[in-house]
């Protein structure tokens, strides 16, 4: 029984998991059958102290969140910014899969 054969199938067969199981989650977020995970949030209710500076600042930060929300829908900047962190983290997924399943096939082929 060659061990490094064996080993490399098991390396080929978690690569190809690896990369399918990114697939699967990454298809499953696009559908909207499952959420998509909140690496970014909103504080809500963000209230500042006391101070003229700080004053204007929260009117015109309250204006502008105003005018956006007429322009973009609630919470759209930050759902974007989870879209782009989950697409990278896939992208990881798959290459770190694509790298263990090349180890795999190296292993099986090597004699």
């Amino acid at each position: 029984m060659d061990y490094q054969k064996v080993f490399g199938c098991i390396l080929l067969a978690l690569g190809v998991a690896v990369i399918g199981w990114t697939l699967l989650s990454s298809y499953n977020i696009f559908t909207g059958q499952s959420f998509l995970p909140a690496f970014f949030e909103i504080p809500e209710g963000a209230v500042s102290a006391g101070g003229t500076t700080q004053d204007i600042q929260a009117q015109v930060q309250q204006m502008i969140g105003e005018q956006l929300q007429g322009l973009l829908p609630a919470n759209s900047i930050t759902q974007f910014f989870n879209l782009m962190v989950w697409s990278m983290l896939a992208f990881i997924l798959i290459f770190g899969g694509t790298q263990i399943s090349t180890i795999g096939i190296k292993l099986i082929k090597n004699k």
